[in-house]
């Protein structure tokens, strides 16, 4: 996970702007009231540190390390599970690891003492005497046998020396004890090995599966006599029963597999995606037939392992190779396109919810109108823009899954939530639309945002307490005389109403009109709120009754509530009013 840096006073703020700019994807926290410019404002210090902790959330508080251990002590019971917690000096002086050393916290304050130009106040005595952490192996390896780990460090420490089967440039280039013979022993193999308390099994990640299935040829079904029974599946056999079988063949253990590799053309092939499903490891794609023209699965696998790779085994459609060193997805072929369609919430940075933060921070690319891509530009990284004209939805959406296709992850971005009027249906439109085969195999999320709804409302209390329905009054996409049919359905079924897109340079009488239509079912005394750039600057908030409403009072950033029969007003001496619609509905 991404780190989460916390500052508690203003004076801090840039230095934990300077540390984020070496952490892409970490998200600044902020004491409110004390600090401005951050990403994310909190009022409880200490609900807000545990909560990030026990969400396993690594975290950089620049302030005493006291505080942190004092708030973080109650929930220590499981090192295996704690994420990297360190301390930083408000002046970054020092950078002191407190917590995490199973999950790379001296790496981490190391990383940051270097860009601070300190030394990383490191302790772990092991970290310290052999220059790495046998708990915690690098990217690429996996230890099989964690619980002896304890023992055998200890052992070294004593004075014993450890003998190295196998391979690993972190071993080798590390002060370890090596000696051809010894008590200790560390392996390094793709195949079971032999744990014990005297011996630490690592595996590395060096092995991959090339898959490459003969394009079937297009016919046309001959014709059947009725009685004939319908055609077998094609696939009767789980393509992972088999490449598992050969798996255990070769004795080789599933830490050691590294992922799969296909041909992008083939992303949508049932067998590829069931192996995949089956065996849960990570896809790639590389090596499309313009670029071999010959493409086998062996030659996928070797080309995977690079020049010093060997083959192991074959199966149909299939081949497992193995490489000299653990293999970095990230270095070979692509993986699959993501595309992820956030919405950030009207404007407020508070309102973006933290599953937006972290998806915008995974991507590569963001795709938006430019006042949406602007709500979020204070978390970009390394992310390219595409803006495009507010106008232009359907070729925005086409846009975003073409560069998805070529495997990159994508966010599509907008305000408040992205499925109220914005662009998830675009897209699932376009996909429907233009039955494009590339962008069947791409992952597509939703991630939904706060409403502009759900933000006026809150401003003025509840407002949207019973049923109610949101209306359109654009009649860019539908014709007016269905939002009039609509709102008069609506407004007879005494719906408290949300009345999206009211009014814009363009469209001048539909919202006096629109007022008509309500006005024959509703009380012109009705309560209405007016909501205009809420969570931005210039922000306004107006509460009035029906009668009231001018087009003067709207435009296009507005969001309007008309109550129902049973919204109530509640006048204050200071302030706004309150205005809700009881739960209960009074038919008296």
């Amino acid at each position: 996970m991404t780190p989460a840096i916390i500052v508690l006073n203003a004076a801090s703020v840039p230095l934990g702007r300077q540390i984020q700019a070496i952490l892409p994807g970490s998200t600044l926290y902020g004491l409110a009231n004390r600090t401005q410019a951050v990403d994310i404002p909190f009022a409880q210090f200490g609900e807000t540190l545990r909560s990030l902790f026990q969400a396993g959330t690594p975290i950089i508080g620049i302030c005493a390390a006291g505080i942190l251990i004092r708030t973080i002590a109650p929930l220590l019971t499981n090192k295996w599970q704690e994420p990297p917690v360190l301390a930083v000096a408000e002046d970054g002086s020092a950078v002191v690891p407190l917590l995490g050393g199973l999950h790379g916290v001296n790496d981490l304050a190391r990383q940051i003492a270097a860009q601070l130009q300190v030394a990383a106040a490191i302790t772990t005595t092991g970290d310290l005497r052999f220059r790495t952490t046998l708990l915690d192996p690098p990217d690429g390896y996996t230890l099989a046998n964690p619980p002896d780990a304890k023992q055998f460090i200890a052992d070294l420490l004593a004075g014993e020396s450890v003998k190295l089967v196998g391979s690993a440039d972190w071993l080798t280039n590390s002060q370890l004890p090596i000696a051809p013979t010894a008590a200790l022993t560390i392996q390094v193999t793709e195949q079971v090995g032999n744990p014990a308390p005297t011996v630490l099994v690592y595996h590395p990640r060096t092995i991959v599966i090339g898959w490459y299935r003969e394009p079937q040829p297009e016919s046309q079904p001959e014709s059947q006599p009725e009685s004939q029974p319908e055609s077998q599946p094609e696939f009767p056999l789980d393509i992972s029963d088999l490449v598992q079988a050969k798996l255990t063949e070769l004795g080789l253990v599933p830490q050691a597999l590294a992922g799969i590799f296909a041909q992008r053309s083939q992303a949508v092939d049932p067998e590829l995606q069931t192996m995949v499903r089956s065996l849960n490891l990570p896809l790639r794609y590389c090596f499309d037939s313009e670029r071999d023209a010959t493409p086998t699965a062996e030659s996928i696998a070797l080309a995977a392992t690079g020049t010093s790779g060997k083959l192991l085994a074959t199966g149909e459609n299939f081949a497992i190779a193995q490489a000299v060193t653990p293999i970095d997805l990230t270095q070979v072929g692509t993986p699959p396109g993501r595309l992820a369609i956030v919405g950030t919430g009207p404007g407020n940075a508070g309102w973006m919810t933290p599953e937006v933060r972290t998806v915008l921070a995974a991507t590569t690319d963001w795709v938006g109108y430019k006042t949406y891509l602007d709500l979020a530009e204070p978390l970009r990284t390394h992310q390219h823009r595409h803006e495009s004209d507010n106008r232009e939805e359907l070729d925005r959406a086409r846009a975003a899954l073409n560069l998805a296709a070529t495997g990159r992850s994508v966010a599509v971005i907008s305000s408040g939530d992205p499925g109220i009027f914005a662009m998830a249906a675009a897209v699932f439109e376009v996909i429907d639309r233009d039955q494009n085969p590339h962008w069947q195999a791409i992952d597509i999320q939703v991630c939904p945002g706060i409403s502009a709804m759900q933000a006026a409302a809150a401003q003025v209390g509840a407002p949207l307490g019973h049923d109610f329905c949101v209306i359109s009054l654009s009649d860019r996409l539908k014709p007016w005389s269905m939002i009039e049919q609509r709102l008069a359905a609506a407004a007879q079924a005494d719906f408290v109403i949300a009345l999206y897109n009211p009014i814009s340079s363009q469209r001048t009488w539909q919202l006096s009109q629109a007022r008509e239509i309500l006005l024959q079912f509703r009380s012109s005394q009705t309560p209405i709120v007016l909501g205009k750039n809420l969570g931005r600057s210039g922000q306004t908030v107006q509460v009035k009754r029906l009668s009231e409403l001018q087009p003067d009072d709207a435009d296009m950033r507005t969001v309007i509530l008309v109550g129902s029969s049973q919204t109530r007003l509640i006048e204050r001496e200071i302030g706004l009013p309150f205005v809700y619609t009881p739960r209960q509905y009074d038919t008296t």
